[in-house]
C-alpha cells in the first residue's frame, strides 16, 4: 500500500460527453433554468441527451447534461452560475 495521496484524475479538454449534474427543489421551471445557464457556458450540448428525474416524493429533481468541456474555467463558471440558482441544492 502507498503512502502517497491519491490525486483525481486529470481531464483532457476539450472532454466530450462531460455530464454535469445539478439537484435542487422540484419547481416548473428549473429544468429550464439549468439548461439557460448550460447554454451560457457550453452552447450546442446535445438536448436529446438531457435527463430529469423527480425524487421519489417529487420534492426535489435532478438535471444532468453532457456538454463538450473546453477547460477548468468554463467548468467553474457553469458550476458557480447553477450554485446561484435559488432552487439548487448540490452540483455534481
Amino acid at each position: 500500500m502507498s503512502d502517497t495521496p491519491l490525486e483525481p484524475p486529470k481531464i483532457e479538454f476539450p472532454c466530450p460527453d462531460y455530464p454535469i449534474k445539478c439537484m435542487g427543489e422540484a419547481s416548473a421551471g428549473y429544468r429550464e433554468a439549468v439548461l439557460n445557464v448550460m447554454e451560457i457556458h457550453a452552447a450546442g450540448f446535445n438536448i436529446d441527451k438531457v435527463s430529469v428525474r423527480d425524487s421519489r416524493k417529487g420534492t426535489f429533481q435532478s438535471v444532468t447534461v453532457f456538454i463538450t468541456a473546453t477547460g477548468e474555467e468554463q467548468l467553474q463558471a457553469i458550476f458557480d452560475d447553477l450554485k446561484k440558482l435559488p432552487e439548487t441544492k448540490m452540483v455534481l
